[in-house]
């Protein structure tokens, strides 16, 4: 058992891996050249003190150098160190000229470095977008929207961070420590060792560290996907917190969620603070022992002014590139758990062609045979459900709430898939399976229980499943759905701006717009579940002899609780916890002494003189 663990972490850091490699395609060239800017910056940072100990100790004093050939080669062409010593201004114009090559390096440093940066999160937005948009309708009812947007934004934003602030600068700490070493222990091998001391304990601490917050980091981001998603929730849905008067209630409930993940901070703040004044003082005393024992070398004779001064400089600098690795190390624990996030979702198996991927023609007869099915983690919906649609016709469903009316719906447009066993779904001989997905979406416009719309205008919700679509076929489909006269009344018509899921329409305008979106598919087969619903009994009326006038050769599913708006349907099946119980015709239904009898009964008022005689 724990080897298979250990295993399937290794294939889960292999995947992070990879995943980190394909986001940085376009950006790779930027973050190479602010690495190697970097690295120039470091180099210069180096050179300095050299300039300067050659300046006390060679120029001024007197000293004999032990130079590389390449070095002393370039004393020599400007007249030798006692012509420096003289001209004492050429070593600093020396100084000026590395520190402007610095100031240069560092600029196209930050540069390049943050066009790596953004590329990089565009191009991780793009692809976790484009992947969640290629999801099954399935993992997106398992997963909270404001937890997804928060992966899809503060985790991307974490791993930006960590990629352009601390992964582009290590090679610059490596050629800083690399460089600082070999000068420091050219100088003096000794007052090395000793000011190397804390640099195991640093490091040691740091690992140390990583090790320990990781759960702490995956508590909080957890916890900020929970807060995401309770402000998206409240926001969404503010006109039912206000129907209700529980603006307070929620008010509360996020202040609770919110000092909760606030309380998470406060107490990885502890660790945290210890980790870095520990790692402040070590960098302190660091720069004591060199302090001290350089003093004490310079006044033995063993370490001249020059190379003293030289030293403290490379230790003041050597003090950076330390930190940084053991920041590294730590930020390598919050990173981790944003690209473990994100890896979850990029691992999310996209909608998949299970079957043949045929276009089959649609305007054929819709056989549901034994069909049974359920959610995951839920008990059987549907059981055994075998029905025949013609072609061209229109099959009326009444059921309870429960009843598995939509699953039904959802099953024929492929957004849940039958298990095996399950049954059969097909269209004109042909398993749904087989068809393929987008040739069998496109031929089947639906209408769901609870219409979506947009912040857009009306007309690009309506003409929303066509690019650039003609206003004249929106204005048909409007007319069609009875919604025309409507938005014709509204200030600025069809450029009217309908707010966050339609919240500034009516529930009857929301519908009619709903419908009309799809009618401008003109598809073969049609779904309206229960979306007449919010509409008066004359509107629901025009809006159906429009649509048998508009798609008289097409399969309309009509879905309703409305015994007047199934009446007209051509054949009518009534669900009852999953199961067809009755079905036939409005007349023959009506006279079979079932529950839609009852139903219609109740609805046209007969139970109620029935109870009062």
């Amino acid at each position: 058992m724990e080897t298979e663990t250990k295993k399937k972490t290794k294939e889960e850091k292999s995947f992070q891996r990879k995943l980190l490699w394909r986001f940085l395609k376009g950006s790779k060239l930027f973050f190479i050249i602010s690495m190697l800017t970097a690295a120039v910056a470091a180099l210069a940072d180096m050179v300095s003190p050299q300039i300067i100990r050659m300046a006390v100790d060679n120029a001024l004093g007197g000293k004999e150098a032990d130079l590389p050939a390449y070095v002393q080669a370039l004393v020599d062409r400007f007249g030798g160190f006692s012509y420096l010593g003289e001209h004492i201004w050429i070593m600093a114009v020396a100084i000026l000229i590395v520190a402007g090559v610095k100031v240069l390096a560092q600029y196209c440093f930050r540069v390049y470095n943050t066009k790596g940066a953004e590329t990089l999160t565009k191009t991780m937005r793009d692809q976790l977008f484009g992947h969640i948009e290629r999801l099954p309708y399935a993992w997106h009812a398992r997963h909270r929207t404001g937890d997804i947007i928060q992966r899809c934004t503060s985790d991307i934003d974490t791993m930006k961070r960590f990629v352009s602030e601390q992964m582009t600068s290590i090679f610059r700490i490596l050629v800083l420590l690399a460089l600082s070493l070999g000068f420091m222990i050219s100088m003096n091998w000794k007052l090395t060792l000793i000011a190397m001391a804390p640099v195991p304990w640093i490091i040691l601490r740091s690992f140390y560290f990583h090790k320990k917050i990781g759960a702490a980091f995956l508590d909080c981001d957890e916890n900020e996907g929970k807060l995401s998603a309770m402000a998206q929730e409240n926001l969404t849905g503010v006109r039912v917190v206000r129907a209700f008067g529980r603006e307070r209630y929620e008010k509360d409930r996020f202040e609770a969620q919110n000092e909760y993940y606030t309380s998470l901070w406060m107490k990885l703040a502890r660790p945290m603070s210890r980790f870095w004044s520990v790692s402040d003082v070590l960098s302190g005393i660091q720069i004591m022992l060199i302090v001290v024992f350089g003093s004490v070398y310079c006044i033995r004779g063993e370490m001249l002014p020059g190379a003293y001064i030289a030293f403290l400089s490379y230790g003041a600098i050597m003090t950076w590139p330390i930190r940084m690795l053991g920041r590294m190390i730590s930020e390598m624990s919050k990173a981790g758990v944003s690209i473990d996030r994100v890896a979850y979702i990029m691992e999310a198996e996209e909608e998949q062609e299970h079957g043949l991927a045929l276009a089959a023609p649609m305007d054929r007869d819709i056989a549901f045979e034994h069909v049974s099915f359920g959610y995951e983690g839920s008990p059987e919906i549907l059981h055994d459900v075998s029905f025949t649609m013609q072609a061209g016709t229109t099959l009326g469903i009444l059921g309870g709430t429960g009843s598995g009316k939509s699953t039904m719906m959802l099953l024929l447009d492929k957004l849940y898939e039958l298990p095996e066993g399950g049954g059969r779904i097909t269209i004109g001989g042909v398993d749904v399976k087989d068809i393929e997905t987008g040739h069998l979406r496109k031929n089947i416009a639906m209408v769901l229980q609870e219409p979506y719309l947009f912040s857009r205008s009306i007309a690009e919700n309506i003409g929303i499943t066509e690019q650039d679509m003609p206003m004249e076929r929106i204005r048909e489909a409007a007319s069609a759905a009875c919604l025309d006269e409507t938005v014709e009344s509204f200030q600025k018509g069809y450029d009217t701006f309908v707010g966050e899921r339609g919240v500034t329409l009516s529930g009857g305008q929301k519908q009619r717009a709903a419908i009309a979106r799809a009618l401008t598919q003109k598809a073969p087969i049609m779904i309206l579940d229960d979306s007449l619903s919010a509409v008066d009994t004359e509107t629901d009326a025009r809006i159906r002899g429009a649509l048998e006038a508009r798609f008289g050769s097409a399969s309309i599913l009509l879905i309703s609780h409305r015994i007047t708006t199934l009446s007209k349907a051509d054949k009518i099946l009534v669900l009852d916890h999953g199961r067809i119980v009755e079905q036939g015709s409005h007349d023959e239904l009506r006279q079979a002494g079932g529950i839609y009898q009852k139903i219609c009964e109740i609805q046209s008022g007969s139970a109620e003189e029935v109870a009062t005689a």
